[in-house]
């Protein structure tokens, strides 16, 4: 692969790259962000409980264990831009299925499984690849833009979906999210998405880059190392909590007496927060050691769920807390990806990578559900705030604690 001389000729070159990513990564985390609003008025009209709902998660993020190292592995060799071609029309309209539920779990559950095949294709292995194998020098910041689409979902869908609800209904509303997103997302990735693994030009050694061609640990190598299991760890801990937290913000607000708009309004900063955590941190990353960075970042949330706990019910303690909430969420992905270009290289980066996904969408398959079922059985989310302060700091301890890499 041919390496670029530097961070401004990255960006003279491809700045257009990380920009579509955002878009396709803002398609990736629609049923995440999305699906909040409609907790209530689904209870309304089936009465499911909240861990009910929030199980068609668990399925997504089930699938997506288990399936995320074949991914990778469909990524090294077909390349990134199919890949999220199909993803880009898949995961709006399996959004849009979910309009069609019948008033039965069990096919609420199908269409999850829908949702979850979707994804599959959207995962953050895609991205990272072709954003990776353009950009060295600034990878970091480019990353971090990528992975900003996350938070313009944030910021976007809870409004617009509980908008359109209000407006409508929320069957409309699953539907017209999905016709939104693939309208917007779809022809600008099929015009502009392709990492140097999709294309040939006459500056890129007039071929595809091979694995071979490319640095990096071996999948062996990767396995035998402490860091490939610190990241694994991180990034299960990680998504356990703060998925968990994301899916079910908008109703710990409204658990705090805010009304639905009000919540989705507080709610909105975290994706706002999450675009500065974003850009910031992958500047930082690019100038300081990412093991720190990434330890601090991942602290924020605890201070987040101290003024959740003790003074919820305060509007500013609760904009505050989604703030510095929403540093974090714009920084996990980026942090992860970022350590683990920089600690295994991107020879088997798919299967690599798609293995520590694994543990992100292991935690996020849980989180939800161990959120939703704390509500049921407790009454309240403070039990879950509780355990999201243990293992955020576990979470930081394995970052700031990663070695050189020795391949």
């Amino acid at each position: 692969m041919h390496i670029q001389a530097g961070a401004a000729q990255e960006w003279r070159r491809f700045w257009f790259l990380p920009l579509v990513g955002a878009l396709g990564y803002s398609s990736a985390v629609l049923h995440t962000y999305g699906v909040g609003p409609f907790f209530e008025p689904l209870q309304r009209e089936f009465g499911w409980s909240r861990a009910g709902i929030s199980f068609g998660l668990t399925i997504a993020g089930l699938v997506g264990a288990l399936f995320a190292i074949p991914m990778g592995m469909v990524v090294d060799r077909l390349g990134p831009r199919r890949v999220a071609l199909a993803g880009t029309l898949l995961m709006p309209a399996s959004i849009g299925l979910l309009g069609t539920a019948s008033g039965t779990l069990t096919n609420w559950y199908v269409l999850w499984g829908l949702v979850a095949f979707a994804n599959l294709w959207m995962q953050a292995t895609v991205w990272t690849s072709a954003i990776a194998s353009r950009f060295e020098k600034s990878r970091g910041i480019a990353f971090a833009v990528t992975f900003s689409g996350a938070s313009f979902s944030a910021v976007v869908v809870p409004f617009v979906a509980t908008s359109l609800i209000i407006a409508f209904d929320w069957r409309t509303a699953f539907m017209l999210v999905g016709v939104i997103w693939a309208v917007a997302v779809f022809p600008l990735v099929f015009l502009f998405f392709r990492g140097a693994q999709d294309v040939k030009t006459p500056d890129e050694d007039h071929h595809r880059p091979a694995a071979a061609d490319l640095p990096g640990a071996s999948v062996e190598q990767a396995l035998r190392s402490p860091a490939f299991y610190q990241l694994f760890f991180a990034s299960l801990l990680f998504t356990f909590t703060a998925v968990g937290m994301i899916v079910h913000y908008v109703p710990i607000l409204m658990g705090q007496g805010a009304s639905a708009l009000g919540a989705a309004g507080v709610a909105a900063f975290v994706g706002v927060f999450s675009i500065i955590g974003r850009l910031g941190t992958g500047f930082l990353l690019d100038r300081f050691p990412p093991g720190l960075v990434g330890a601090a970042a991942f602290m924020l949330p605890v201070i987040s769920c101290l003024l959740l706990l003790f003074d919820g019910a305060d509007p500013v303690s609760q904009s505050i807390a989604s703030a510095l909430f929403g540093f974090t969420v714009g920084a996990e992905v980026d942090v992860i990806a970022f350590l683990a270009t920089r600690q295994f290289g991107l020879k088997h980066y798919g299967v690599i990578f798609g293995s520590i996904v694994t543990a992100m969408a292991a935690g996020g398959a849980i989180g939800p559900l161990a959120a939703g079922a704390a509500h049921d059985h407790f009454g309240s989310y403070s039990q879950f705030l509780t355990l999201t302060i243990a293992l955020m700091v576990a979470s930081a301890l394995a970052v700031a604690t990663l070695r050189r890499p020795s391949y």
